[in-house]
């Protein structure tokens, strides 16, 4: 019987891979590898073109490609650094995908708010039970900074975030830090423009303040309620208007 079909000799094509496309999977190879450390150089041109037998403009095009993934830093006049990889760079690489993702539709918006709601829910147990009398301080510094920014939208909105931010922390571990900031910034950051701000702004303030308590008194559950209550009041005041 002859298997040779259509589909598979489809699925036989030899793909012709682009120069550049080829660098670019070396030079993360290096930095995995670890031959390449933060905050090395990266290697001339030259000695790339050299070392992978290949012209200045595939070298050139990948070079590009790892800066825009984050992989490295270009600075005019200078050569190449390879950057630190973290959690928060992994969602920064996200970034311009998320803001089209949430102006596509409003039902992206209220998909992420729900995220949120269930992430904020357990950051905040977890930081009650971990906060520490110093780490209670800088909540209660939070708020008074945010209570001093009164009148001042963008002002108040970057103290807001800082306070979540602050709680996400408590948990000692850097990809939660990462999504709480990648989530307060496509929420807050990319949509200012959508936000209600009727007033109640110390409503706001009074709701951080009761959860600061909850977290000091060491009750996960009654700081879980707080901040439930706090971002169900809250979650209208940013929202697609006509």
């Amino acid at each position: 019987m002859d298997r040779w079909n259509g589909s598979n000799a489809e699925d036989s094509k030899i793909i012709r891979r682009k120069l550049s496309d080829q660098v670019l999977e070396r030079l993360r190879e290096m930095i995995v590898r670890g031959e390449l450390g933060p905050g090395d150089l990266m290697p001339s041109e030259r000695e790339l073109m050299e070392r992978f037998g290949v012209g200045r403009p595939a070298v050139r095009e990948a070079m590009q490609s790892m800066h825009t993934l984050g992989l490295i830093t270009i600075s005019h006049g200078e050569r190449a650094r390879v950057s630190e990889l973290s959690a928060d760079m992994m969602f920064r690489q996200m970034d311009m995908v998320a803001r089209m993702l949430l102006s596509a539709s409003p039902d992206n918006l209220e998909h992420l708010k729900e995220a949120r709601r269930l992430f904020e829910l357990g950051m905040i147990r977890i930081a009650t039970e971990r906060a520490q009398p110093a780490d209670i301080e800088d909540l209660k510094r939070l708020v008074e900074e945010q209570r001093s920014k009164l009148g001042d939208a963008a002002a108040f909105i970057k103290t807001d975030m800082a306070f979540h931010r602050k709680i996400a922390s408590l948990s000692d571990n850097p990809i939660f830090a990462a999504i709480s900031d990648a989530m307060l910034n496509w929420l807050f950051n990319y949509h200012t423009d959508l936000l209600f701000w009727s007033g109640q702004e110390n409503v706001t303030l009074s709701e951080h303040e009761e959860i600061v308590a909850c977290i000091e008194e060491g009750d996960p559950e009654r700081a879980a309620a707080a901040m439930r209550s706090h971002l169900d009041r809250s979650a209208d005041l940013y929202r697609y208007h006509d």
